[in-house]
């Protein structure tokens, strides 16, 4: 096979010093651009010039669990007008950080609780940008008979008290000086209106018609210079008659808006407004009425203009006009457009243009309203960090740093890394090291603190504080990016492998699967190489490569012309036995590899979606299925993707509606399989078993492939021994495990262990851990299996190979406790707490702490656990009773 890399003598390096860069065949005349990037040294000294980890601009408070405390707690006693606020702040928390599910759950809630129509339109059109491409669950659920709220536009107008605003002279005794009838000339029109009627619409039409003036005892007077025509006039007498806007033009009624509010009409001008709101229907409408509304003050027609602008974020930002009215608007102005929710309005938009563009002067514009709308100490952290940093992304280091200092004297410890970061470009390490050791001995020490203090180290001091980062937050990418960089410029390559499969055993990083792309072609491993780069293309596939100098599709064609070629049927056995050997990003390659043939793209689309979901990958698993769903073959199979794109967003009875009207039209293994799984999962009557155990036998008799009837067996065991159905269980695994189901050894381990086997569910677990590629899951399900001793080595286990799992900590912090050693049970809980906000952990603590009396830090973990979960059943138990304990 050639080799992709440069030869030896080219190189005058080893062939680990070929650059990711300078790897490209000197033959291919299309490629010879990139041989400049070779000339520029070797790819590991490239590598090792690694970005500094982003300044996040994120409110991280050093203590969430205190922070989500705090907002459990004011949630319970606030008014209804705070709540929305409350969860705005929550939903940052989570943000920052990184639970996605939990911050989109926040936001509904904000949606949910919002007490102005404001707050509901602003939270409906974040839902919305949040829900970005999630339009066609709106349309399926549409076709079940079900609409989804936060994509309507609200019919605001109507319930929007109108008040009572008209002044009225219904008292015959309150004498007229003037005529009963007094006429207008407007030029050479003249419009006869009734004096008393007219004005009754404010106080200064009656003061005028009324009081002391001359107008009072005209019967003519001249309203030619007061902007109102003719037309204006006729429908504005009508309304004082009526109390009612007769049908008119849109340029007529915004006459009549002026004119309503030159003379203080506030009946004729709320009138106006909501006739006018009904004609905005288009982004330059809102864009034209909303000048008009903040000009003249118009509460409703400026909402209703904010509407449709909202609506269409994030692209009606690269329109100037509608930038301009974001980015101009005063403070009187916001309360005109959004009344109390300007902050709540400026964080959307920050979030939205900081996505687009973190470095723009939309940006900045945007953050410097958000920064004057703060109200409050936690608001003003957020927006003060998050201005720093676009300040210090363009490069204005005396103002970041300005804004990086004020919210970190507003409390918002993170935004030291701010200051460090300033204080090493003026070549202050020093300094910077002094920062950090400041915030650090303050209180306990964070992952993020020892990866910052890294920066401004070299050596062995550098590598102790990275391994310490790692130590206290195993999320942290940097520090095993940079130990497997230093391990290849040693020449260390299976080493640095090493390193880099450490986190991606437990979290999917598209730089560290570049890394790790880099690490095989340095071993000249180019199919490991290939499986890399469609797995980085399935998650992204405009993702660019090299610090964004090659996209990733132009080094797979390089990569793919020196490897074997797979025909469809290689393809098929390789799925196989990545799937059956649990190797879940090798499975995803050659998806990726089958979708370029015209194989069936649906089916290939949707199993590509099951493996995005078991890689916590929800976004990028969504988009698989809607492509299963374009790309399916018959509307019974359509039928089922939509089924499944409805139940994973949490509609289970429209998704069985799908499976039912799928089986209607044909009966196939998968509309089948989506009708077990989604009853076996919504309902809790047992009597549901014997439906689910029919739905899974109809899906085993109709034609399928071994990967898909493997689960279908793996799934009716489960049944069978929650039925207590041991025997038919055994036989469900035993099957599965013939067709290549590895999975099912664990199901097989459940019925061995019921049946007082405890030998062989420790066998039969360490049969799935010996053939699973990712096998954290089979040392903790083996460590049910087996004495303390061994129960411990496996969950020590666990840990090192996913810290994420929260089992291994609880079940060590209970053994801890029972010993009686109290404070190391909570030292080990917190140590998980401290980068993972888990429900299981925080209620375990909380129990702790109640149990030693501490009930301060046990109300604590009980409001935070409940931000979590508000619903949880027995956290609320615990958190009533020791809420009664609270001296």
């Amino acid at each position: 096979m050639r080799k992709l890399f440069f030869s030896e003598s080219a190189c005058k390096e080893t062939k680990l010093h070929s650059a990711p860069h300078s790897w490209l065949p000197l033959e291919k005349g299309k490629l010879s651009k990139f041989s400049g990037h070779a000339a520029g040294g070797s790819s590991i000294e490239s590598l090792m010039k690694m970005p500094e980890p982003e300044v996040l601009p994120h409110f991280k408070p050093a203590d969430y669990v205190d922070i989500l405390a705090q907002i459990h707690e004011e949630l319970e006693s606030c008014p209804p007008d705070e709540k929305s606020c409350l969860y705005l702040l929550q939903f940052q928390v989570f943000r920052g950080l990184g639970e996605a599910k939990l911050s989109r759950r926040s936001l509904q809630s904000a949606w949910e609780k919002a007490s102005t129509i404001h707050e509901k339109l602003i939270f409906g059109a974040w839902l919305k940008y949040e829900k970005k491409g999630e339009e066609a669950i709106s349309d399926l659920l549409s076709s079940c008979g079900k609409c989804s709220q936060e994509f309507r536009l609200l019919d605001f107008v109507s319930q929007v008290s109108t008040g009572s605003h008209d002044m009225s002279y219904d008292d015959e005794s309150d004498e007229f000086r003037g005529s009963a009838v007094v006429h207008f000339r407007i030029r050479d029109d003249m419009i006869a209106c009734d004096r008393r009627r007219l004005a009754a619409l404010s106080t200064p039409l009656y003061a005028m018609l009324n009081g002391g003036f001359k107008e009072s005892y005209l019967e003519v007077i001249d309203m030619s210079r007061n902007g109102i025509s003719p037309i204006g006039m006729r429908a504005i007498s009508k309304f004082s008659l009526s109390g009612r806007l007769p049908y008119l033009s849109a340029d007529a009624i915004l006459e009549m808006l002026e004119f309503a509010n030159k003379f203080c009409c506030k009946g004729l001008k709320d009138a106006c407004e909501r006739k006018l709101a009904s004609f905005v229907s288009s982004r330059q409408d809102a864009i034209d009425f909303m000048e008009c509304a903040l000009e003249l003050g118009c509460s409703i027609l400026a909402a209703s203009c904010l509407q449709v602008l909202l609506n269409e974020l994030p692209e009606c930002l690269n329109d100037e006009q509608v930038v301009r009215i974001f980015s101009s608007a005063n403070k009187q102005q916001r309360l005109t457009m959004v009344g109390s929710a300007s902050f709540s309005l400026y964080c959307l938009l920050s979030e939205v243009s900081m996505s687009t563009n973190p470095t723009s002067d939309v940006t900045v514009s945007f953050l410097e309203k958000l920064v004057e709308s703060a109200s409050d100490s936690r608001q003003k952290q957020l927006a003060l960090h998050q201005l720093a940093c676009t300040r210090f992304l363009r490069k204005d280091y005396a103002e970041a740093e300005r804004l990086f200092s004020a919210a970190f004297s507003a409390g918002h410890l993170y935004s030291v890394v701010g200051l460090a970061r300033l204080a090493s470009l003026k070549g202050n390490k020093h300094f910077a090291l002094k920062l950090l050791d400041s915030v650090m001995s303050s209180r306990w020490p964070l992952g993020w603190m020892y990866q910052e203090r890294a920066l401004y180290l070299d050596g062995d001091s550098k590598l102790e504080n990275l391994n310490k980062a790692t130590e206290l937050d195993p999320t942290l990418t940097y520090p095993y990016m940079f130990r497997a960089a230093s391990l290849m410029k040693r020449q260390s390559v299976e080493a640095a492998l090493m390193e880099i499969n450490r986190i991606l055993g437990f979290k999917l990083v598209l730089e560290c699967l570049e890394l790790r792309f880099c690490c095989y072609l340095a071993l000249e491993d180019y199919r490991a190489a290939l499986c890399d780069v469609q797995a980085i293309l399935t998650l992204a596939p405009d993702y660019r490569m090299i610090g964004g100098r090659v996209a990733a599709k132009q080094l797979r064609m390089l990569v793919l012309e020196n490897v074997e070629q797979w025909t469809t049927a290689d393809c098929w056995m390789q799925l196989y036995d990545r799937w059956s050997s649990v190797d879940d990003i090798g499975s995803l390659s050659v998806i990726y590899q089958m979708l370029e043939s015209d194989t069936a793209k649906g089916v290939l689309y949707f199993r590509q979606s099951l493996l995005l979901l078991r890689l916590n990958c929800p976004e990028a698993a969504m988009r698989s299925l809607q492509l299963a769903r374009e790309h399916a073959a018959s509307d019974h199979e359509r039928l089922v993707y939509e089924g499944w794109i409805l139940y994973d967003t949490g509609h289970c009875e429209e998704g069985l509606q799908k499976a039912e009207a799928s089986v209607a039209i044909q009966r196939s293994f998968e509309a089948f399989f989506l009708k077990a799984y989604a009853l076996a999962d919504s309902s809790l009557d047992p009597s549901t078993s014997a439906t689910v155990v029919s739905l899974l036998e109809d899906a085993l008799r109709c034609p399928s492939d071994r990967l898909r009837k493997g689960q279908a067996l793996n799934n009716l065991g489960s049944v069978y021994v929650d039925c207590g159905k041991l025997d038919l269980a055994a036989e469900c695994y035993i099957n599965a495990l013939k067709i290549g189901h590895t999975r099912a050894h664990q199901g097989l381990a459940r019925v061995h262990f019921l049946r007082n086997n405890r030998t062989g569910a420790y066998d039969e677990m360490t049969k799935l851990i010996e053939k699973a590629r990712n096998n954290a899951s089979g040392y903790e399900k083996r460590s049910e299996y087996c004495d303390r001793e061994l129960t411990k080595a496996d969950l020590q286990m666990v840990t090192k190979l996913d810290p994420l799992r929260v089992y291994p900590y609880r079940y060590r912090a209970a053994v801890l406790m029972d010993n009686h050693k109290e404070k190391e049970a909570i030292a080990e809980l917190t140590k998980a707490i401290a980068f993972k906000a888990d429900l299981n952990l925080l209620h375990l603590r909380a129990a702790f702490h109640e149990h030693i009396g501490d009930i301060s830090s046990a109300l604590r973990d009980c409001r935070a656990a409940l931000s979590v979960d508000p619903n949880h059943q027995e956290m609320l138990e615990l958190h009533h009773r020791v809420n009664s304990q609270e001296p």
